[in-house]
């Protein structure tokens, strides 16, 4: 296989790719709401606000431990195929 050959995604690694990206984008727009709440003087006591800040809190976490599973299977994947390919 050359070196610089493209490898294409599997399923796994698409599923994970779009949720990194639902779970970035989601927490990137419920902090600026969050923002915007708080700047223009809503009660952030009540209501959604609560659960905007706690997806704001725990989106970006979640979507790092997801960036590292996503690189752990796909060097998983590429070190089979490049294994594979020596045989």
């Amino acid at each position: 296989m050359p070196e610089n050959a493209p490898v294409p995604l599997n399923r796994i690694e698409r599923v994970l790719a779009a949720m990194i990206a639902a779970i970035v984008g989601i927490s990137i727009i419920a902090i600026v709401a969050t923002m915007i709440a708080a700047s223009s003087g809503a009660e952030m006591s009540g209501g959604i606000w609560p659960a905007l800040v706690l997806v704001g809190y725990i989106g970006l976490p979640l979507a790092f431990l997801l960036i590292v599973a996503f690189l752990v299977v796909s060097t998983v994947r590429r070190r089979r195929l490049d294994r594979d390919g020596e045989r």
